[in-house]
């Protein structure tokens, strides 16, 4: 199956789900490539860059769009 490089922007509202988010991200540890987390009082913004298939990038953007109070936007780059 073909590898895809893109990156996820997510916006974490509730910061009390942070560890949800988390948690999905160490599940997905395989395909990240880069993480950055940028605070802002009561909401954060995390990014992401990774590589992988598309049912490997599915099941990341999946799961965390599933967390209340998470809002997920993915952009597909490219194949590798």
């Amino acid at each position: 199956m073909e590898r895809r490089i893109g990156t996820v922007l997510i916006y974490v509202d509730n910061r009390e789900m942070a560890p949800q988010v988390n948690e999905v991200l160490s599940r997905h540890a395989g395909i990240i490539i880069c993480r950055q987390g940028f605070p802002r009082g009561s909401y954060s913004i995390i990014s992401v860059i990774f590589e992988g298939t598309t049912d490997e990038i599915g099941s990341l953007t999946g799961q965390l769009g599933r967390i209340k109070g998470i809002e997920v936007k993915s952009v597909l780059l490219k194949n590798v």
